[in-house]
């Protein structure tokens, strides 16, 4: 039976990172995969991190499954630092939450709860989005309409033709948002267009769906968590993705989870029961170590302070790449690249085309993805003159 399978193509980013990895010039780049690094091109571990790893590991006595939604401290933290303490919607008890395996498991508990509520629901996808996305949301039936995002000449948001896609977007439909850092373009919203969206929502009736992945990375915890704080504040119901890998560098633990912000208290309630069923059928019980380690984290005081000061280091360094980057590439290149400062987070598109982009692989090992889409922060002292020379080159300057 088996073996009518074809092979299937590699995932378009994992496969450029391994051919990355499997070239042999010693000054190849990497830009490809969404991890930040250091600048040893290491992705760091947190010293709270660290420390809370070791009191775990010091004071675990049992490897039992822990609560199917998750630990309860982690979540209390999750949900505060998404929402804030003093979220009306958290004094108020219209907050429940599900730990997940990662953003990707929030994700689709999310997409389960979303088709629980409404068979075959319309989800409105930004155009561009995360790869992912689609795979995820689509896996359960969800059917999908794209809005305009991002706009290719100004490397802004195009919120004009967002407004207007949305204005099609009913009653039972969902809108994907992201939260802060735009995976792929880094190109976000303001305040005042996440008032507007709201202020849609509530004529409209949308659900919107938040994927908030890299809070803290592009102007900081507080800031970066501003539109989504807006929405929850105006409007009944709301679904929100939340991921600890990049802020918390918990990638390979797998931690994430879905809030869920209902009317009131028996709807929260009722959110919570209906993920901890979908979660029971795809993936049974949560993962623990992850969770354990970020609610230690976030519940303890001078572990969260020197998680905070480490986490505003890596912004500051994320935006001083940029700067650099910037400078760099005007240098090189008679060309205007002040868009890279004005953008969020580790994602960049550089506005090359694809086979340019495949130059830069094949003539200099600077990867990245034929979008041109970069991980500013794959980039170091070593190698940032490596990538401003090649994408020179390819420019023809």
């Amino acid at each position: 039976m088996l073996e009518v399978l074809p092979r299937l193509p590699d995932d378009p980013i994992l496969g450029l990172a391994a051919a990355c990895r499997a070239d042999p010039n010693p000054n190849k780049v990497d830009l490809t995969v969404g991890i930040y690094m250091d600048e040893q091109g290491l992705c760091p571990v947190f010293e709270a991190v660290q420390q809370a790893q070791r009191q775990l590991i010091e004071q675990e006595s049992s490897k039992a499954y822990i609560p199917p939604a998750g630990d309860a401290a982690f979540n209390t933290g999750i949900q505060q630092l998404v929402l804030g303490a003093d979220s009306s919607a958290l004094l108020a008890g219209r907050v429940s939450s599900v730990q997940t395996p990662g953003g990707c498991g929030a994700l689709r508990i999310g997409a389960e709860i979303i088709q629980a509520a409404r068979p075959n629901a319309r989800v409105w996808v930004s155009d561009p989005t995360w790869p992912v996305h689609i795979p995820l949301l689509g896996s359960v039936g969800l059917r999908f309409e794209s809005y305009r995002y991002y706009d290719a000449p100004s490397h802004g948001v195009d919120f004009e033709g967002m407004v207007a896609d949305l204005k099609s977007a009913q009653r039972g439909d969902v809108v994907l948002l992201h939260g802060c850092c735009h995976n792929p373009c880094g190109a976000d919203l303001e305040l005042e267009q996440w008032a507007q969206i709201a202020e849609m929502a509530e004529q409209q009736g949308f659900l919107p769906f938040i994927d908030i992945a890299y809070q803290g990375l592009g102007d900081g915890l507080e800031r970066d968590a501003a539109g989504l704080r807006l929405l929850v504040e105006r409007l009944p119901e709301l679904i929100v993705a939340a991921s600890c890998s990049k802020n918390l560098g918990l990638y390979r633990e797998r931690t994430g989870a879905t809030l869920f912000i209902g009317q009131n208290s028996a709807s929260a309630e009722a959110l919570q029961s209906q993920a901890l069923v979908a979660a029971r059928r795809v993936y049974s019980m949560p993962p623990a170590h992850g969770a354990l380690i970020a609610g230690r984290v976030l519940g303890d005081q001078a572990l969260r302070q020197s998680w905070q000061n480490e986490l505003e280091s890596m912004c500051r360094r994320i935006n001083t790449l940029r700067s650099d980057l910037r400078s760099k590439l005007e240098a090189a290149v008679d060309q205007d690249f002040s868009f890279i400062e004005r953008e969020k987070g580790m994602f960049s598109f550089l506005g090359l085309s694809a086979e340019q982009a495949q130059r830069l692989r094949r003539e200099h090992s600077v990867y990245m993805l034929d979008s041109s889409r970069i991980n500013v922060a794959g980039i170091n002292a070593a190698n940032i003159d490596i990538v401003a020379r090649s994408v020179a080159q390819v420019l023809g300057r």
